[in-house]
């Protein structure tokens, strides 16, 4: 058995039939209806994914808000993604993995739970909505990936890091963040500008 871990991917010719796009996508369904149809999606090696854009990797990427204060933390150096390093982050999220199937939910919501467990303590009730798709084709990291991003409405402010590379944590209004908006990894910079841009 290869301890190399087998993610989900979808071919990107796939992804640019159902409308290719650069930013920030509202309209999620006809995306996510063709993109996690089991016909489409499978699990390739991690390792050769990171360098093959004929591939994407479908990512949650979870934000977490409360009274409009945004999570936000800074990603340390043990985290997976090294291209990620010492940047500051407003999504939580991994990859889906083929230990993700199996069971009687979809894999794709199995595998998001999953990452929130590894990488975060939710400790306050919340509900939760799937508000866009991002791509970003502009850098080495984002070709190979499609995040999928979910807002989680907090009753109180308690997120607390699970992980050791999920550091310096807080909620901050959008203001805020926005000012700093340069220190923020690419797909942090295009969610805050476009759901919560002035």
């Amino acid at each position: 058995m290869s301890d190399v871990e087998q993610i989900m991917v979808v071919p990107t010719l796939l992804f640019h039939e159902v409308g290719h796009f650069q930013g920030f996508c509202e309209n999620v369904d006809p995306y996510l209806k063709t993109l996690l149809d089991p016909a489409h999606t499978r699990y390739e090696p991690r390792p050769q994914m990171e360098e093959d854009p004929s591939f994407k990797q479908l990512i949650p990427y979870c934000i977490f808000r409360c009274d409009g204060k945004i999570f936000n933390y800074v990603r340390g150096g043990s985290g997976g993604e090294s291209r990620l390093h010492a940047k500051k982050s407003v999504g939580i999220g991994g990859h889906i993995s083929a230990e993700d199937e199996g069971g009687d939910s979809e894999p794709y919501l199995v595998g998001m739970q999953r990452e929130l467990d590894e990488e975060v303590r939710i400790e306050s009730p919340f509900s939760e909505q799937l508000v866009g798709l991002i791509n970003d084709d502009e850098t080495e990291v984002g070709k190979v990936h499609l995040g999928i991003v979910h807002i989680f409405d907090l009753e109180e402010p308690k997120v607390f890091p699970a992980e050791e590379s999920i550091q310096e944590t807080g909620f901050a209004q959008p203001e805020q963040l926005l000012d700093q908006i340069d220190t923020f990894e690419t797909w942090s910079q295009i969610c805050l500008q476009h759901l919560f841009g002035r």
